[in-house]
C-alpha cells in the first residue's frame, strides 16, 4: 500500500477545494483498506475528486480504493457485472460491452470512479432512466470496525436502498454489482436555437423525443442554445426532430456545449452512429473536458414543475447570465434511494457550470435556490450551494431513517467530516448557513476564493 502524506495542499478536480486531510492512503487490496480502515480513527474515501465542495475530505486520512485490482465480472445469466469501485465509468464500459452488455446510462464525464458518482446520486439523462446509482444492485463496503460487509437487493432491499447514496458516511465502498442491459448502438444530433416560450406546451414532448435528450441554455436569452438528442438506432427517428422544430435548427457541425469553445473533446455527434458508451456521455474519456477551472451547482426537482421553474429562473436572468458558463437540463426517472436527489420523483436537474469566481457566484446561488425553493429543488450533494441543513433535510422524506443508519454503521463517527456535521447531524434547530469565515462558507471550501483556500 502506498501512502502520500500532504506538504502542498491536494485538492479538487476543479482547484477550488484544498483538503485537509494530512494523508492519502492508496491500498491495492480490500485487506489493506480494512487495515487502514480499522487503525484510523478518522478517515474518508476519495475517489476522482470530481466535486465541488469538501464532502470527500476528512480531519484524519483519505483513502483512495483508485489502485485495487481492476475487477469487472460480467455475469451474463444474471445480467450484472461486479465492479471494482474505483474504477472510472468509462473503463467499465469498455469491458463489459464485448459481452454484449451496457449500463442503461452515463453520466456527461465518463472519467469519474463508479463508487463516488454512486455515493453522490450522480446522472444521466432521459425519462425512463434512472440515476447510474440505481444500478446498483450489490454493494460491498468496509465498515469502521474494518470489516466488510455485503449489502445486495435481494436479502436486503431496504438496506441497500439507504446505503447506495450514502455520501461517503457508511464505510469505505470496494465494489458494487451493476444492472446491465442489452448493448446497443447511439446516435447524437444537436439542434440549435429553441425559444424557451415554445417549452410551456412542448416540453414532455421535446425531452421524451429520444433515449436521452439534454437542453442547454446560456441565459443570455430566453432560449435554449441547444438541444442533444441521443438517439437509439434500433428506434424510430422522432419526426418531429428530423426537421426544423418549433424554429430550431440542426447544428452544421460539431458542438461544445458552451459556445466558442473547441468540439475536439466532445463525443461525436451529426447523427453518426456509435456504441452506447461512445455517445452518452458529453465528452471523450482520452480527453480532459476542460481546464477544471469552474464551479458547478446542480438542483433535480419534479419534473412536472419544469417549465414553470425555467420560466423563473427566466425573470433573473440578468444576474444568472455574467457569472455562467452554461447551464443544462436533463431528465431523471424516480428511484427509491433514501438520499438520492430524484427520490420518490420524476426530475428533471437544472445544472450551472459557473465562472471560476466564488465571490461573484456564492450569490447568484443563493438567489437560484430561492427562486427553486417553491418547486422543492434539491440540491447535488457533491455540488456548490447554501441551502441551510434543516431546508435540505426536509427534502428528504427518509432521512430521519438515513441518520439512523449512519448511528447504526458508525457510532463513533470515524467517517464524519465537516460537510456530515453541516448536513447529517441530528440537531433540533436548523443553525442556518455554515458562517461565513474562512475555514467554512454555505456549501463547504467550494465557497473559498482560491487564495483564501491556502491555509
Amino acid at each position: 500500500m502506498s501512502s502520500t502524506r500532504q506538504r502542498a495542499a491536494r485538492r479538487n478536480w476543479a482547484g477550488n477545494v484544498a483538503f485537509g486531510a494530512a494523508e492519502l492512503a492508496r491500498p491495492t487490496s480490500v485487506a489493506e483498506v480494512q487495515a487502514v480502515v480499522a487503525r484510523n480513527p478518522r478517515i474518508r474515501a476519495v475517489g476522482t475528486a470530481h466535486c465541488f465542495n469538501d464532502l470527500p475530505d476528512s480531519p484524519g486520512v483519505q483513502v483512495s480504493v483508485a489502485e485495487l485490482p481492476p475487477v469487472v465480472e460480467v455475469d451474463s445469466a444474471a445480467g450484472t457485472a461486479l465492479v471494482a469501485g474505483g474504477l472510472r465509468y468509462a473503463e467499465v464500459a469498455r469491458r463489459i460491452d464485448p459481452h454484449g452488455f451496457a449500463l442503461p446510462n452515463l453520466g456527461s464525464l465518463p472519467h469519474v470512479s463508479v463508487a463516488g458518482a454512486c455515493a453522490t446520486g450522480t446522472h444521466g439523462s432521459g425519462v425512463a432512466n434512472q440515476s447510474l446509482s440505481a444500478a446498483v444492485s450489490g454493494l460491498q463496503l468496509v465498515t469502521a470496525d474494518g470489516d466488510v460487509v455485503w449489502l445486495d437487493r435481494a436479502t436486503d432491499r431496504d438496506g441497500l436502498d439507504g446505503s447506495v447514496v450514502g455520501l461517503g458516511s457508511l464505510g469505505v465502498v470496494v465494489a458494487v454489482t451493476l444492472d446491465l442491459v442489452p448493448s446497443f448502438d447511439v446516435s447524437t444530433r444537436v439542434y440549435e436555437g429553441l425559444d424557451l416560450d415554445v417549452l410551456s406546451g412542448h416540453f414532455a414532448e421535446l425531452v421524451s423525443a429520444a433515449y436521452s435528450v439534454c437542453l442547454f441554455t446560456d441565459w443570455l436569452a430566453p432560449r435554449l442554445t441547444q438541444v442533444w438528442v441521443m438517439r437509439r438506432t434500433t428506434d424510430p427517428e422522432p419526426a418531429a426532430l428530423a426537421a426544423p422544430w418549433f424554429g430550431a435548427t440542426p447544428a452544421d457541425g460539431p458542438r461544445h456545449p458552451v459556445a466558442g469553445m473547441s468540439a475536439a473533446s466532445c463525443t461525436e455527434q451529426q447523427g453518426v452512429p456509435g456504441r452506447w458508451y461512445e455517445r452518452l456521455p458529453h465528452f471523450r474519456p482520452e480527453f480532459t473536458p476542460s481546464s477544471g477551472r469552474e464551479l458547478q451547482s446542480e438542483y433535480l426537482l419534479p419534473a412536472t414543475a419544469a417549465v414553470p421553474a425555467l420560466l423563473a429562473l427566466d425573470g433573473v436572468r440578468d444576474r444568472i447570465h455574467p457569472v455562467l458558463q452554461i447551464c443544462e437540463l436533463r431528465t431523471i426517472a424516480a428511484d427509491r434511494l433514501w438520499l438520492s436527489p430524484a427520490y420518490g420523483r420524476d426530475s428533471v436537474s437544472i445544472h450551472f457550470t459557473w465562472v471560476d469566481d466564488a465571490a461573484a457566484v456564492l450569490p447568484v446561488v443563493t438567489l437560484v435556490e430561492e427562486t427553486l425553493a417553491p418547486f422543492g429543488a434539491r440540491p447535488h450533494w457533491g455540488k456548490v450551494f447554501t441551502t441551510p441543513a434543516g431546508a435540505l433535510r426536509s427534502l428528504y422524506p427518509r432521512f430521519a431513517d438515513f441518520r439512523r443508519l449512519v448511528d447504526e454503521r458508525d457510532p463513533g463517527g470515524k467517517f464524519a467530516n465537516a460537510y456530515t456535521d453541516r448536513y447529517l447531524r441530528t440537531a433540533a434547530a436548523d443553525p442556518g448557513p455554515a458562517p461565513r469565515g474562512p475555514r467554512s462558507r454555505p456549501g463547504g471550501p467550494d465557497a473559498l476564493p482560491h487564495e483564501e483556500q491556502s491555509q
